[in-house]
């Protein structure tokens, strides 16, 4: 069952590219107090992940931080290398957290993972987006198929943005 609305979400140890090399990110304390949006796709580099939804979120990035987003963190099942070369393609600088979940833990913990072996890609996340304010998940959109990025694109999530 997919993470809800009203849901804690899990605990969980993430992987970041920073100028000092790889560091865990503790979720927990990223989302202690603070109102975040979270994302998720099925992997860098691929079609609709490179021209629709990570850019959407680097370009509304402003915008949803003037309506009280402390941050913007994208997670994909990539390693840190692939994703933090992707961000830098998309010049996401400070704008979106480039996470990653290599092995799908955590996106398998919120019930949102997929097995696009067929694709030659393995485990991987759905595509969807979340408003967590302290912990909770307080908006959730999840995406019928991977091919699409209307319901989890950041545009759905500039006016709902809860106070």
């Amino acid at each position: 069952m997919a993470i809800e609305v009203g849901t804690t979400v899990p605990p969980a140890t993430l992987k970041q590219m920073t100028p000092a090399g790889i560091e865990n990110v503790e979720l927990r304390p990223l989302l202690k107090g603070r109102r975040i949006i979270l994302f998720g796709l099925p992997g860098a580099y691929t079609p609709v992940c490179s021209t629709q939804h990570l850019p959407g979120f680097v370009e509304d990035a402003d915008q949803l931080k003037a309506e009280g987003v402390a941050a913007i963190a994208c997670i994909s099942a990539n390693d840190p290398f692939v994703m933090s070369a992707w961000g830098n393609e998309h010049g996401v600088g400070d704008k979106v957290m480039m996470l990653c979940d290599p092995e799908a833990a955590f996106i398998k913990s919120l019930g949102l993972s997929l097995d696009l072996s067929s694709l030659g890609l393995g485990e991987r996340s759905k595509r969807w987006s979340m408003v967590v304010e302290d912990g909770v998940v307080a908006i959730v959109n999840v995406e019928d198929s991977i091919f699409d990025a209307h319901v989890s694109g950041s545009a759905n999530l500039l006016a709902p943005v809860p106070a």
